[in-house]
């Protein structure tokens, strides 16, 4: 099992920055990647970015390209978001996320940390 745990939600204002992390724990030498998420209300749960771990490799939503960046630390299980340019749409509760493999779904998710813009 693998335990996910987010961090570095909160309140800001449209034009700020925010940093998310998320700590990994428990059998994450089968990582094979990991992702962000978000889920705003009334819509449905959407991609952010993600990060593999074997080539750094990343990729990110059109929505959030030139403004957010993905990054980790494989040694010690760590997964960060930094946000910028923080705009009003970018309010909802962003899950971290992992996945085994490349031809698997994202297995373990987080509980979550919320983050809201105010405009």
């Amino acid at each position: 099992q693998v335990q996910l745990v987010e961090s570095g939600g909160g309140l800001v204002q449209a034009g700020e920055s925010l940093r998310l992390s998320c700590a990994a724990s428990g059998r994450t030498f089968s990582s094979y990647a990991m992702g962000w998420f978000r889920q705003a209300p009334g819509k449905e749960r959407e991609f952010v970015a993600s990060i593999k771990w074997s080539d750094g490799v990343t990729n990110y939503a059109d929505s959030v390209k030139g403004r957010f960046t993905i990054s980790g630390d494989r040694p010690k299980n760590m997964v960060y978001l930094q946000m910028n340019s923080l705009k009003y749409e970018d309010t909802a509760l962003y899950y971290c996320a992992l996945r085994t493999g490349p031809l698997r779904p994202y297995d373990y998710w987080g509980q979550g940390t919320q983050v809201t813009i105010s405009s």
